[in-house]
């Protein structure tokens, strides 16, 4: 197998076209619900299609191009944070080098901080990694069978993605382009002063979402927000004297933003910092295994190929060098501040090193984490909370020594900074959530890791340069919670950006000293039951776990983003049962979840690049006006049906959501009924 490409140019340009895909479609998915997706099996199954058309073309060079597609797609995550810089109204923009800056240094040192962890996080030990196996088994498959069953499985694969994004991609048209079906519908009502809803959105990219993290996962987000919806708010609005004619919904989400989100942002935190703990003592073996691994291997000629990482020597260099680009970066954003040489060198110096050292200790967190649940479902949101309030306490102390927050323009400045930072550490997280998944997939396979880990620097260069114009455009043409580029915009298109604000908002709070500690204390009480509960549920060796991570974020987000989540989540089980009744062979249920898998990724992509596509159109339209929706027909929607226009959408958003969600499950299925619907 040494003889065969791995590396190569065609492999590197493709591996860039689908970065760039991905990446805007995470980043898209991420500031509306604030999940992300992985892209590693998509990536290797859109490579195995496209490659094998050039000869020559191997396994470990379809392996080198999800790798790099992967990494790239995981970077999107830094929209948990960067939008946070615009809701506190320090940018008015995404600063292109700035971005890319912050972006590729601190992704690079994940690449390189998570090295020295290969050995005994990928190859001794016995976590599941379960993305970088089946990224892993469906390479095998493809190159494990002659060449017309090669090119069978390949097309089969490259048509689910296909499938799932044409469909998802027509109706984000009808819904958010032409806006002739409604995307969710929600009924309010009261008893007494108590506001209750009964929603249900339609969105095919939360539907698949909902499918790729799992009926447990999907189980815990509905308990999250039954008890933020069921139980918080109609307990808050009894207790809030609010006018008897008022819009219910208006009541309900001002007790959501004021209100119901820190209780949320209270139990992500504990469940995030019980999560670190429990990792402290892995953590630690995991490195000094990995360090004695290093020493040992000074005192041996030859490292097998399929050993070989980077040199230590490679990578300080490269380690020095990234660190140069941190320090000039965070030169850059404070150089206009108007502090003193002193104080700002101070400032500059003091977040580079907290943005290295705790990088560092989450890289080996996050490697863990990911290894352990996947990438997908690893806490990177819960990790940016406590980086956030870290370092708002450390520049808090600083602040205060020289006499920063006195004025509001120092409390803004020192404000912007804090996220600045974190947003370096984030960096750090995510790809170090990702690296040590690809790395498994290439020890499965046989790649070479210094190759593998050179596609991974490549992927994050790359990737960092997607971030920056695509989160101005949907900043431009959508806005985001908290921060809209100009007046009139539709309230409907406004992207959430969940983290983002709630990193804001807990920034503010710190150096306002303005934080509604009440509801973060009885989410943290909330949080640390959920987790007694989930200790209690592992003590009994049952199957059903309660991650206290996907309750919080299920309290924070609103139900019209969670019901198509969880009906997502309980179509993934359904598939599961139905096959597992069709067939008995565990094979064959691998093949019927790997097809589930593509037919969403195709979803989420479909919707979500329709999404980035119609930004762009909104943007050149607005150049002229100040149409948010230049493609809608509306008037004529409403010349038709009149009165009975909303009611006619919901009908439709529903009948073609139902419609969807039968034909998914068939087409899951059809992996083994050996037909395709």
């Amino acid at each position: 197998m040494h003889n065969l490409r791995e590396l190569t140019l065609r492999g590197m340009i493709l591996g860039a076209f689908i970065t760039v895909i991905f990446t805007a479609s995470n980043i898209y998915l991420g500031l509306k619900v604030g999940l992300t997706i992985s892209s590693a099996i998509p990536a290797a199954v859109i490579s195995m299609a496209v490659l094998r058309f050039f000869p020559g073309s191997s396994i470990l060079e379809n392996n080198m191009v999800q790798t790099q597609a992967s990494a790239a797609g995981t970077l999107s995550s830094m929209i948990f944070i960067l939008p946070a810089l615009l809701m506190v109204g320090y940018w008015q923009s995404f600063p292109f080098w700035l971005t890319f800056a912050i972006c590729a240094s601190g992704g690079m040192l994940g690449v390189l901080f998570t090295i020295p962890l290969r050995q005994v996080m990928v190859v001794q030990s016995d976590l599941p990694f379960p993305e970088g196996v089946a990224a892993a088994e469906i390479l095998k498959a493809g190159s494990d069978v002659d060449n017309h069953q090669v090119a069978k499985a390949d097309n089969e694969g490259l048509k689910d993605i296909i499938f799932g994004g044409t469909i998802a991609a027509g109706v984000s048209l009808l819904t958010n382009g032409f806006k002739v079906i409604a995307d969710g519908t929600a009924y309010w009502f009261s008893y007494g002063k108590s506001i209750f809803q009964i929603p249900l959105g339609f969105s095919l990219a939360l539907l698949s979402a909902g499918y790729l993290v799992g009926i447990m996962s999907g189980i815990a987000i509905l308990i999250g927000n039954i008890i933020s919806w069921c139980f918080a708010i109609p307990i808050l609005s009894s207790l809030t004297d609010y006018p008897t004619d008022a819009s219910l919904m208006n009541v309900a989400m001002g007790l959501w933003s004021k209100d119901l989100r820190f209780i949320g942002a209270g139990t992500i935190s504990i469940a995030a910092i019980w999560t670190l703990l429990t990792l402290i003592k892995p953590v630690y073996q995991g490195l000094k295994s990995s360090l004695t691994s290093l020493k040992s291997e000074k005192h041996h000629q030859k490292i097998e190929r399929t050993e070989q990482d980077l040199s230590p020597k490679t990578i300080l260099i490269i380690m020095a060098s990234m660190l140069v680009i941190l320090f000039f970066t965070f030169y850059s954003f404070i150089a206009d501040s108007g502090l003193s040489a002193g104080i700002a060198w101070t400032l500059v110096i003091s977040s580079v090193l907290f943005a290295f050292f705790m990088g560092f200790l989450i890289a080996a967190a996050c490697g863990y984490m990911a290894g352990l649940v996947g990438s997908s479902a690893s806490p990177i949101s819960g990790i940016s909370i406590i980086a956030i309030t870290v370092i708002a306490l450390l520049f808090l102390g600083l602040g205060e020594i020289n006499g920063m927050l006195n004025t509001v323009e120092g409390s803004h400045f020192i404000t912007a900074l804090a996220l600045f930072t974190t947003s370096a550490v984030l960096a750090v997280a995510t790809i170090s959530n990702d690296n040590l998944q690809d790395l498994k997939t290439g020890y499965l396979v046989k790649a070479t890791p210094w190759r593998q880990q050179v596609a991974l620097l490549i992927g994050v260069v790359i990737g960092a340069i997607v971030i920056a114009p695509v989160l101005d455009i949907l900043y431009h043409a959508y806005g985001f919670s908290g921060a809209t580029p100009r007046a009139n915009m539709d309230p409907k298109q406004i992207l959430a950006a969940p983290q983002a604000t709630l990193v804001a908002t807990i920034a503010k709070g710190i150096f306002t000293d303005q934080m509604e500690w009440t509801m973060i204390l009885i989410g943290i009480a909330i949080g640390a039951v959920i987790i007694v509960i989930d200790l209690c549920l592992g003590l009994t060796k049952s199957k059903f776990r309660l991650p206290a991570l996907a309750v919080g974020m299920g309290i924070y987000l609103p139900p019209l983003i969670i019901t198509p989540i969880f009906i997502g989540a309980l179509i993934s089980w359904f598939v599961r049962r139905q096959a597992n009744k069709i067939s008995h062979n565990p094979q064959h249920e691998r093949k019927v979840e790997q097809k589930g898998a593509l037919i969403a990724s195709g979803l989420i992509v479909g919707e979500t690049l329709v999404g980035v596509i119609l930004a762009i159109v909104i943007v050149i339209s607005s150049s002229s006006d100040n149409d948010s929706s230049p493609l809608a027909l509306t008037h004529f929607m409403q010349a038709i049906f009149g009165n009975h226009t909303s009611v006619v959408e919901q009908f439709l958003g529903l009948t073609i959501f139902i419609v969807i969600c039968i034909a998914f499950i068939r087409r899951a299925l059809s992996a083994i009924k050996n037909r395709v619907i």
